[in-house]
C-alpha cells in the first residue's frame, strides 16, 4: 500500500468523525469500566458461593451496563 491511500475516515473528512463512527465520550468509558468492575465482582461473588447476588450482578453487568456504555450517545441538536 502506498502512503497516500492510508487515510482514516477522520483524515478523509477534514478531522470530522463520520456518521457511521461511534464517538465515545468520557461517560461511555466510565460506564464501560463500571460494567467490567461489576462483572469481575460478580464472578468473585459466584466463586465465594453467593449464588443469589452473583447472578444478579453478572446479568446487570452483561445485559444492562455494558450495552448502555455502547449505545448511549449525546443528543445532537436538531437543525431546522
Amino acid at each position: 500500500m502506498s502512503k497516500g491511500k492510508d487515510m482514516t475516515a477522520a483524515e478523509n473528512n477534514g478531522g470530522e468523525v463520520s456518521k457511521g463512527a461511534a464517538p465515545f465520550t468520557m461517560l461511555n468509558y466510565i460506564l464501560f469500566a463500571a460494567g467490567l468492575l461489576d462483572i469481575i465482582l460478580g464472578w468473585f461473588l459466584l466463586r465465594a458461593g453467593r449464588i443469589t447476588i452473583a447472578p444478579i450482578m453478572l446479568i446487570l453487568g452483561y445485559c444492562v451496563i455494558i450495552p448502555m456504555a455502547i449505545i448511549l450517545r449525546k443528543k445532537q441538536p436538531e437543525n431546522g
